[in-house]
């Protein structure tokens, strides 16, 4: 099955009836976003995640959206380690809601609580959290599990909203990054936006006051600060650029290089 909104593989609605005796056994085992150079981002979440990652925001078709930045290269994330650990001390929400996901329904008013059965951690042999009691009734991880899905949803929908006001007042301008390496080969990562200094300043006073008193304007200047983790991400991805020079040397004097 082709991954469903970027790392879900086999996602399928929690039932009593499929999930009896299943169990979630907890993993700090990232390998699921080996393939992703971006993730969506909330806006409750720009504080802490402006210190560490690249905040950009994506247009498709009405929706204008924030993500963090993982990687230049489409299919690396810059901010998985070797070991498969995370390199970050915030990992975005997006990440850590997996193997759970609401599927909404096609008039958008049910969402329903879905597990990716691929995640490493789902077992029947009872390590970690069980899904469904004796009784088969969810489990108070699941309540805690269901709550916090729905906090991310609400905080979906009104960084929605955020997005919305943001393309409105026409601050948002195309962005290119540009990472040269070592070797002299050129990537670059663009189809991104970014606020807009200028046109930020530009606004009269009664846009300005509207953004400060629902504290969307410190929003707006944590994005603008947050650009400058880009020189971060190029350290990452020079740092595996040379990783994979030293890997592919040939061996010397008989010894592994």
């Amino acid at each position: 099955m082709s991954k469903q909104l970027l790392i879900y593989e086999t996602a399928v609605p929690v039932s009593a009836g499929r999930h009896a005796n299943v169990s979630l056994e907890p993993s700090a085992d990232y390998a699921f976003t080996a393939t992703i150079n971006a993730v969506p981002l909330m806006a409750v979440e720009f504080l802490r995640a402006a210190v560490e990652y690249a905040i950009v925001f994506t247009i498709a078709g009405d929706e204008v959206l924030p993500a963090a930045v993982l990687g230049v290269k489409g299919d690396q994330n810059l901010y998985l380690a070797a070991d498969r650990q995370w390199q970050a001390k915030y990992v975005p929400a997006f990440i850590r809601r997996y193997p759970f996901v609401f599927s909404g329904s096609a008039d958008g008013k049910t969402l329903t609580l879905c597990i990716d059965e691929s995640h490493p951690g789902v077992n029947r042999e009872g390590r970690g959290e069980r899904l469904f009691g004796e009784d088969g009734k969810p489990t108070a991880y699941v309540e805690r599990v269901l709550k916090f899905l729905q906090e991310y949803q609400a905080q979906f929908e009104r960084t929605r909203q955020f997005g919305r006001k943001v393309r409105d007042l026409g601050l948002l301008e195309p962005m290119q990054a540009q990472v040269t390496t070592p070797a002299g080969a050129k990537l670059s990562l663009n189809g991104f936006h970014g606020v807009s200094r200028e046109k930020l300043r530009k606004l009269d006073g009664e846009a300005l006051a509207g953004l400060a008193k629902t504290d969307e304007l410190e929003l707006l200047y944590l994005q603008m600060h947050s650009m400058r983790n880009f020189i971060d991400i190029k350290d990452r991805l020079i740092g595996t650029l040379s990783e994979e020079t030293v890997a592919e040397a040939p061996a010397t004097t008989g010894e592994a290089a």
